[in-house]
């Protein structure tokens, strides 16, 4: 790890970290081995197999879900189950229609083409997607002026796999063009805690069966927090001479790293003492918190609040933000005086 690395992004399934690139091997490559997700894995591998039986492309495929669930890694198992070519890009490193073109022009039969983030496409591609996807074929403007002229490519048929974090950021359009489109949830500590010892097996290192379960607790439900407080969590233990990681190295590591036993970092208390403190428990408007916490106002409310809220911590209401009851009691703190209706409300 980088030692400039941000330790508290160690919780953020949106922020990419250096060592996440080295998770690679730690991804499943066949639907047996892809943990939890049951829903979307069995509908999936039914989809999949009747594919592969007409010999045809599997329909374009939708994957909607919180950061960190495993929406890239799905993309590629169903290349690997299809037995096909895998052509991963990103929304925004499309930045012109012919780098759309350039990729479909050259793509196999039955390929699949993975978009991540592709809330973010640009109009002008996006519309060029469209009759790729319906007709697989593209159109093209040769020319210029007056003496322009477009030109339609035939291009082989393909199954365009879409992941997406903000399914209402995708236009009606695009998304009707979609056969497939699941959703993902979050894990089960279980399912986290199953993720967390394949992942040890892999990475040779050991884990008991209750540091894997406190491990998971803190994992926010994404496998992907999971996999990087394993790693830390080998680090701790490796200094101390051991190649198995227990609940009492679990502790201590997730003490150094200011992680508590929901997953909660640092950051994350200090907005909902903010509210406490400066705000008298809220209710208080988002944008007034991400001032008073020199946070953005999206990682705030893309990031932060859902989890806190999950958590029953942090209730949304028409009048702003207000920190519940669990909330004082997770902090230790006592709730002495209720001042305004929202929050008798929500203490009574």
């Amino acid at each position: 790890m980088n030692e400039n690395e941000d330790f508290s992004a160690i919780v953020r399934a949106d922020v990419n970290i250096s060592y996440d690139e080295q998770d690679n091997s730690l991804r499943p490559q066949v639907l047996k081995d892809f943990l939890g997700q049951t829903s979307v894995k069995n509908n999936l591998s039914t989809f999949i197999e009747a594919a592969k039986q007409r010999e045809d492309s599997l329909d374009h495929l939708l994957l909607i879900g919180p950061p960190g669930l495993g929406k890239t890694t799905l993309a590629q198992i169903t290349a690997h189950e299809l037995g096909v070519d895998f052509k991963p890009t990103s929304a925004p490193a499309l930045d012109k229609p012919k780098d759309l073109a350039g990729i479909l022009s050259t793509i196999t039969p039955r390929t699949v083409f993975f978009i991540d983030e592709i809330h973010r496409l640009k109009p002008a591609i996006e519309e060029m997607l469209y009759i790729a996807m319906e007709d697989f074929e593209l159109d093209w403007i040769i020319g210029q002026g007056s003496a322009a002229r477009t030109v339609r490519i035939s291009i082989p048929p393909f199954t365009l796999v879409g992941a997406t974090t903000k399914a209402g950021s995708i236009s009606s359009p695009l998304r009707s063009r979609f056969g497939i489109i699941p959703r993902f949830e979050f894990y089960k500590k279980e399912e986290l805690a199953s993720i967390i010892k394949r992942s040890a097996s892999i990475i040779n290192v050991s884990v008991n069966d209750d540091a894997a379960l406190l491990m998971s607790s803190c994992a926010r439900g994404t496998p992907r927090v999971a996999n990087r407080l394993l790693r830390r969590m080998r680090d701790f233990a490796q200094i101390k001479n051991s190649r198995t990681i227990d609940i009492d190295t679990v502790k201590e590591g997730l003490a150094k790293l200011e992680i508590d036993e929901i997953g909660l970092e640092k950051y994350d208390r200090e907005i909902l003492l903010s509210i406490i403190n400066n705000f008298g428990g809220g209710p208080v408007g988002a944008e007034t918190l991400a001032i008073s916490i020199g946070e953005n106002i999206d990682t705030l409310e893309d990031y932060y609040e859902p989890y806190l809220i999950q958590c029953g911590l942090l209730q949304r209401t028409p009048r702003g933000r207000i920190v519940t009851q669990k909330a004082y009691a997770h902090l230790g703190l006592h709730v002495d005086k209720v001042d305004n209706e929202n929050q008798k409300d929500l203490f009574n």
